[in-house]
C-alpha cells in the first residue's frame, strides 16, 4: 500500500491499494476510485473494538457505518478530498500510541484500525450542536490519515506543561495527554469577552496538533452570502433519541 497526499489548499489523499489490501474510511469520505478498487459499506463495529461501542459511538455523533475498500484482484487507486482548506496528516498508530482528534478528523485507516468515543460533554444547545464537544479515539494497529481544518500548530508539552484553548482549536493530541474542558474564568469574561463560555485544558506530556480554521468559524464567515440553509438541526435532534436516530443522521447528515 502506497499513499501520496497532492495539493496544500484542499488536499486530496490518494491511496494506492495491492490485492489484499483492506482501507476504511467513514461514510462520504470518497472521492474517486480506479475500477480495480471495490467497497463495501458495513456497520461500524468493523472498525471498533466492539459493536456495543459502534453503537455508543453512533449515538455520540459518529457514524454507524463505515466503507471498507478493497483490491481483490489488482492494483487500484482510492482517493479523499478535504473538506474544508487545510491539511491531511498520516499518523503512525499502535497499542499505547493512540490519538484523540476532534469530532469530523478520522478521513481513513488501514486495517486495524479501533475508533471510538474518546470524550463527550454537553456544553449546551448552539455552543458546539446538539451533540455537544466530541472527541474521537484512535487506537489499534495501523497508518491512519486525519484531516486538519487551516494551518497546523504542532507542540510539544513537557510534563504537567498546561495550554488552555478554545476547544474548536484541538485539532488531535496524544493520549499521554490529559483533557478537561473548564469555563472561562471571570464573570466579565464570559458575558462580554466574546470567546465562548469553555476552554479546553491540554496538561502534557504529548504531543499536540492546534488547528487554525474551525467549521464553526467558517460556517459564520460565509453564513452573509448564503441565500440559504440546509436545515439539519432536526437531523442532530433525531440523533440523540437513540439508535433509530444515529442511522438517520449517517444517511442525511454528510
Amino acid at each position: 500500500m502506497r499513499s501520496q497526499i497532492i495539493g496544500q489548499t484542499l488536499p486530496v489523499l490518494e491511496i494506492e491499494l495491492s490485492p489484499g489490501d483492506r482501507l476504511v474510511a467513514e461514510t462520504g469520505q470518497l472521492s474517486w476510485l480506479t475500477s480495480g478498487v471495490e467497497m463495501n459499506t458495513t456497520h461500524a463495529a468493523a472498525g471498533t473494538a466492539s459493536f456495543l461501542g459502534a453503537i455508543g459511538r453512533a449515538l455520540s455523533g459518529g457514524g454507524l457505518f463505515m466503507t471498507e475498500f478493497t483490491a481483490p484482484t489488482q492494483p487500484g487507486v482510492v482517493a479523499f478530498a478535504a473538506k474544508v482548506p487545510g491539511h491531511i496528516v498520516e499518523v503512525p498508530v499502535a497499542p499505547g500510541r493512540g490519538y484523540l482528534i476532534h469530532k469530523h478528523g478520522f478521513l481513513c485507516a488501514t486495517d486495524g484500525v479501533q475508533l471510538s468515543t474518546g470524550f463527550q460533554q454537553s456544553l449546551g444547545a448552539g455552543i458546539f450542536g446538539g451533540n455537544g464537544f466530541l472527541l474521537q479515539r484512535l487506537s489499534g494497529a495501523c497508518t491512519a490519515w486525519v484531516e486538519l481544518g487551516g494551518e497546523i500548530i504542532a507542540r510539544e508539552l513537557y510534563p504537567g506543561e498546561m495550554l488552555r484553548v478554545h476547544p474548536g482549536h484541538v485539532g488531535m493530541f496524544e493520549e499521554s495527554v490529559r483533557f478537561e474542558i473548564a469555563m472561562v474564568p471571570g464573570l466579565r469574561n464570559m458575558i462580554f469577552g466574546g470567546d465562548g463560555l469553555f476552554l479546553a485544558h491540554l496538561t502534557g506530556p504529548g504531543k499536540i496538533w492546534l488547528q487554525t480554521m474551525t467549521l464553526p468559524n467558517l460556517a459564520h464567515a460565509l453564513s452573509p452570502y448564503m441565500t440559504g440553509e440546509v436545515n439539519t438541526q432536526n437531523v442532530e435532534t433525531a440523533a440523540e433519541l437513540g439508535v433509530a436516530g444515529a442511522v438517520l443522521k449517517s444517511f442525511f447528515n454528510r
